[in-house]
Formats: structure tokens, sequence, C-alpha cells
């Protein structure tokens, strides 16, 4: 090997400069109006279910309280990742996010399974329900978590973190709507199966939505090739660069929900390009792929192959 460069500065790292930023959007004032709606929608309808006897209320308090604790986790893994690096966590703790992106989706699927069971033992032995009362709760139920959900709407759809959050709070507004229409079809025919029927259908529409997250978030922890990124692509990017003979030992992965990483040997034997094209590279990368934190390493031999081709290929391994 012939040499590394290790792509920082004006040549590597960069989260601004070519006209957008990638540093991950400051969602802690969403997270502190989040959680304190939550909690207080935990307590009123916790003390309306006590009141009225209504375990339908109890158990939608109960499932709302995971969702506090889903927020919690969120806010946990967004405040950790802005941490600065340090001697021992290279990279930061910007990974926080991925893992609590995954734990979201298992709080997710843990909170669904106490949801159908409750609905399955009251399908069994349905108990008469105050309808007006639960309308009541349950609509103001909806209005915190969509006012809450529409708080991560806006980042929902580039980090998986932030989308775990949202997913909590529509799953648990669509919840709050199913009970609304439960107590106003009871109201209306008096039967009180209807409440537990419409609790299941809730619960196969949040883990189809769930499934996305657990699968995404487990991809990233596992360093996989994030979605949205075609490794081919970038490969055949870094191929076509002039003076690269060839590409190898090439490797992408998610630092955290929002930051991507690149490591690539790239076997020029004209010699070291300089920084002008190491920059160059970073440019094209970052704004065709989406890539933000980039190594190369410039191999300038090509009769001493790198040690690392024999096991450790290039993206398509």
């Amino acid at each position: 090997m012939h040499g590394s460069h290790h792509h920082h500065g004006p040549a590597g790292h960069s989260h601004s400069g070519h006209g957008h930023s990638h540093a991950p959007v400051d969602f802690g004032r969403a997270f502190a109006i989040g959680t304190v709606l939550n909690l207080g929608f935990v307590l009123v309808e916790g003390l309306a279910g006590i009141a009225t006897g209504s375990m339908a209320l109890l158990a939608d308090a109960g499932h709302n309280l995971s969702d506090v604790l889903g927020l919690l986790i969120a806010w946990g893994g967004a405040s950790l990742a802005k941490r600065p690096a340090s001697r021992r966590f290279t990279y930061g703790l910007s990974s926080s996010t991925i893992l609590g992106a995954l734990a979201n989706a298992v709080l997710l699927l843990f909170a669904v399974g106490a949801i159908a069971l409750e609905a399955v033992q009251r399908l069994g032995s349905p108990a008469p329900v105050p309808g007006a009362t639960v309308m009541i709760v349950a609509g103001i139920g909806i209005v915190i978590n969509t006012a809450t959900a529409l708080l991560f709407m806006r980042g929902s759809k580039h980090d998986l973190n932030i989308r775990g959050a949202y997913l909590h709070m529509t799953a648990d507004a669509a919840v709050s709507a199913a009970v609304v229409v439960g107590g106003a079809l009871i109201l209306f025919t008096g039967k009180a199966w209807i409440d537990p029927a419409l609790s299941l259908l809730i619960v196969v529409v949040i883990l189809w939505s769930t499934w996305g997250l657990l699968r995404d978030s487990v991809v990233m922890a596992l360093h996989a090739v994030p979605p949205g990124i075609d490794a081919e692509q970038v490969e055949e990017t870094l191929a076509t660069l002039p003076g690269v003979a060839r590409v190898h030992d090439l490797h992408i992965w998610p630092m955290s929900t929002t930051q991507v990483a690149l490591t690539a040997h790239l076997q020029m034997p004209d010699g070291h390009p300089g920084d002008a094209f190491l920059h160059d590279v970073q440019h094209r990368l970052e704004h065709e792929h989406g890539i933000h934190h980039i190594t190369l390493q410039i191999e300038i031999g090509d009769g001493d192959p790198c040690h690392l081709q024999g096991g450790h290929g290039a993206a398509h391994d």
C-alpha cells in the first residue's frame, strides 16, 4: 500500500458549503412538547378510566405511556448523537439514533401485543363500555397525538429515529380514532364487541407500519448499505474517475440515521492525484449519492495488491 488519504476538512467530512447541510435537525423542542402533552393525557385518561370503570380507557392509557417512553428513547438517541467524538468513540455517539429507532420498533411491537391480547380477551367476554365518555377522552387523544405527530412529520422521511417517534404518535392517534368510532357504534347499537374488534383492526395497521421501521433499523444496526444508496453506482462513480485503474475494499455504512460513511481503496498507477482530485470526489459522492464521511486510500502500485482484497471485496460482496 502506498499511502492513504482521510478525507477531512475541505476535502473530506463536509457538512455544509455545497448548498445544503447534512447535520441532523434539532427536534429537542418537539420532543419536550410531545412528552409533556402525552404525559398529561396519560394522567387524564387513566383517571377517567378509573372513574368510569372502563378497561378500554385504562388499556389505552397504558399504551400512551409506552408512547411517552418511545419519545424519550428517540429523544435520548438524538441527544447522544450531538456529543462530540472522543478517543474512545471516534465517530461520537451518532449511532445512538440507530439504536433508538430499533428500540422504538421493538417497543411498538410489545405495545401492539398488549393491545391485541386485551382485545382478544374482551372479544370473549365483552364488557359494557360508557360510549360517550370513551368518545370524549379518545377525541382528546386524537388531538394530542396528531399534534405531536405533526411536530415530527418533517423529519420522518429522512431520519429513521425521528420516524420511530412519528410512527408511535400516528399509531396512537389511529388507536384513539378507533376508540371514538367504537364508542359511537356502541352508543347506537349497544354491541360491546365492536370496540375490541376495531382494536384488532388497528393492531394490523400498526404492525404493517412498524415492520418497515424494524427492518430498516436492524439493517442499519448491521452496517448494511443504507436504503436509497446504490452500492454498484457508487463503485462505478469511483471506477470511472480519471486515473483510477480499479476500486476495491469499498465499504458503505450508516454512521447514524442521517449520516453515511464510505471507505475505499483506489488503485492509481500514475501517482497520487492531489487534494483537488479528492475534493472533487467528495463533492460528487455527497451530492450524487448522499455520502458525507469519506476516507480514500490511494495505491500507486499495480503489482502489489492490497492484502484486504482477498476476503473483503467491494460493495457487491
